[in-house]
């Protein structure tokens, strides 16, 4: 399976009718599919085609899409409207005038020839020219899959090796573990000793064993490890496994906790802050896988 990040780009370009057709696209994560679309009037017949064929292949993040068509050289589809122009021509030198800036009539001209409905586009679109759209639109998907695939390969090549570290911590806990309990026994025992009381050594050790019980983490190491290895396997064997992964997160993220309140020895707790800490930038590269 191919795991995708949230974030990529991508872009295509085809020649259709008189027109080179421009698509680019950009999406960044998000809990929802959120698509920003911006094309010319001229596509608008488009557009609920257009935005079917990127919620089928986005599926989530905050995505801008730009559609923009350059008329080739020779070609005159465009109408020009005066009135537009000189709304925006009269709106700018206003404001210029108002700030004190001097302003260039080649440079301004240019740049309101590019403002919405300045010039349209008076060639209907065939069939032929829509289903070419589309495919333009297609091509810059792929493109942008092809990125967020490249990206999603680095994302959980890295949060793997952390829960790899985490692992391994787990596992550098029980030479600790084992001492803990011994220390603590015999600083019980010592406090008994001292207040010079008969106690009933048979009670004094059921009492012991059951504090004790309470401090094994044995069930959370157990759990904590299940969690890695499911975690793991959820990774590999599913496509879209950004959410699911992050509750396995979750679910890892108890297990630490539990295994610190009941630690109780500077060295397990100083392995359970580093687990929590490869734990959060887990979390934060989940963010952005899909």
């Amino acid at each position: 399976m191919e795991i995708k990040s949230m974030t990529g780009y991508g872009k295509a370009e085809k020649v259709i009718g008189n027109n080179k057709v421009i698509i680019e696209i950009r999406s960044l994560n998000s809990k929802q599919l959120d698509v920003n679309l911006k094309l010319p009037q001229q596509y608008r017949v488009l557009e609920m085609d257009i935005r079917k064929l990127l919620s089928s292949s986005i599926l989530r993040g905050k995505t801008d899409v730009i559609i923009s068509n350059e008329s080739l050289e020779g070609s005159s589809n465009y109408l020009f409207n005066e009135l537009a122009f000189k709304t925006y021509f009269n709106l700018i030198a206003k404001t210029a005038g108002d700030v004190g800036v001097d302003i260039y009539t080649q440079e301004i001209v240019s740049a309101i020839l590019r403002l919405p409905e300045v010039l349209t586009n008076n060639e209907e679109l065939s069939e032929a020219e829509m289903k070419e759209v589309l495919s333009c639109c297609s091509e810059a998907l792929n493109a942008l899959n092809t990125f967020r695939i490249k990206e999603g390969k680095v994302l959980i090549s890295d949060i793997l090796h952390r829960i790899s570290v985490i692992e391994d911590k787990l596992k550098s806990i029980e030479p600790y573990e084992q001492k803990r309990m011994e220390k603590i026994r015999s600083s019980i025992e010592t406090e008994l000793n001292q207040l010079d009381l008969r106690a009933d050594k048979n009670r004094f050790e059921q009492e012991l064993i059951y504090y004790l019980e309470k401090l094994d983490i044995t069930e959370e190491k157990v759990r904590l490890a299940q969690h890695c290895a499911f975690f793991r396997q959820t990774s590999e064997k599913e496509d879209i496994p950004g959410r699911k992964l992050g509750f396995i997160a979750q679910e890892i993220g108890r297990e630490i906790n539990t295994i610190g309140a009941k630690s109780n020895e500077a060295n397990m707790q100083k392995i359970v802050v580093e687990m929590k800490d490869e734990l959060e930038k887990i979390k934060e590269q989940l963010l952005n896988i899909l």
